[in-house]
């Protein structure tokens, strides 16, 4: 992708200069390359976009109280690889969206929209494919906004308050509310200015359409954590919303098992977990980034599973639909 949309903390800017390095450079990229051989690191953001980019926290807050949390029976039998999209063949086409956050700290909503969008579909048995709108929950939602949010609140919001329908930008057959940025690809210029959270407009973007009639609501929201309890819900339920601790080296990822090789912490990334494989006898998560189609593999990426990677096996939130409201 041409210029990556959102960045993180000025730390990892600064102490990638203090070593002489640019973090875009290709000497960067060749030392990320020499220190593992599970991925191959590139350049995704052009170098001089770089100083003009807003710092931007990623979105990923830690929740404040106590969640429920599921604890699964761990003798049910895992398969040693699992794909959502394959899963459940009625929604692949749903499960397999990717967005585009631009230059705003929405991932935390995307990544929640996408996962209640995939669970709608899965537990209807495909019969409801409704898109859940990552937009109204970004300016609606109990917390949250363009600075990051509270995954447990997006599910929090979904139980308590509902989100209508609506899905990437400017598509408005995809439901009551699009997403309010295009692609930074789209608008190359356009993705070094931060974008602040527009208001909440209760109000469908296609006119013939009536707000509250598009709202979609989840049961009690909960977590569950470690790898064999986060395979049972995905295997079981469908993809949920995980968060990474994002290093320096992330930015640059292109392809293959992630395992970082800085320890440059940028700040934290929500995103959507969708299933698990083995390459090579290593181990490892799919998931779905919201940095678009362009960035990593078609828009996915993979990361070492069973050790915890960058936080990836603590925070992860899910719900399920609540159909007697809608």
């Amino acid at each position: 992708m041409k210029s990556l949309c959102v960045l993180f903390v000025a730390i990892g800017l600064a102490s990638a200069f203090k070593i002489g390095l640019h973090p875009l450079s290709d000497e960067y990229i060749a030392e990320i390359n020499s220190k593992q051989s599970t991925w191959k690191a590139g350049r995704n953001s052009e170098m001089d976009v770089y100083p003009y980019v807003k710092v931007l926290a990623s979105g990923a807050k830690k929740p404040n109280g106590q969640v429920k949390k599921v604890v699964h029976d761990e003798n049910e039998d895992i398969p040693e690889s699992f794909d959502a999209r394959e899963a459940w063949p009625k929604c692949t086409d749903i499960i397999g969206m990717i967005g585009d956050q631009s230059t705003c700290g929405s991932a935390w909503a995307i990544a929640a929209a996408a996962s209640m969008s995939d669970r709608i579909c899965i537990h209807s048995n495909g019969e409801k494919r409704i898109i859940v709108s990552a937009q109204d929950l970004l300016t609606c939602g109990i917390t949250g906004g363009c600075n990051g949010g509270v995954p447990d609140d997006a599910f929090e919001t979904w139980h308590e308050l509902g989100i209508v329908s609506g899905g990437l930008y400017n598509r408005t057959d995809q439901g009551c509310k699009s997403y309010f940025l295009p692609n930074c690809d789209d608008h190359p210029t356009k993705c070094t200015d931060y974008v602040h959270t527009p208001d909440c407009v209760e109000q469908c973007d296609n006119a013939t359409l009536i707000y509250n009639d598009q709202k979609t609501y989840g049961l009690e929201n909960y977590q569950v954590r470690g790898e064999k309890q986060m395979q049972l819900e995905i295997m079981k339920n469908g993809p949920v919303e995980a968060t990474l601790d994002v290093y320096e080296d992330f930015l640059a990822y292109k392809s293959g098992i992630y395992q970082k090789t800085s320890d440059n912490y940028l700040g934290g990334l929500a995103l959507k977990m969708l299933g698990w494989g083995v390459e090579n006898g290593v181990k490892y998560w799919l998931i779905a980034n919201s940095w678009n189609e362009r960035w990593g593999e078609a828009g996915y990426f993979r990361i070492i599973r069973g050790q915890n990677e960058a936080g990836i096996e603590v925070w992860v939130d899910a719900g399920l639909p609540d159909f007697s409201k809608f």
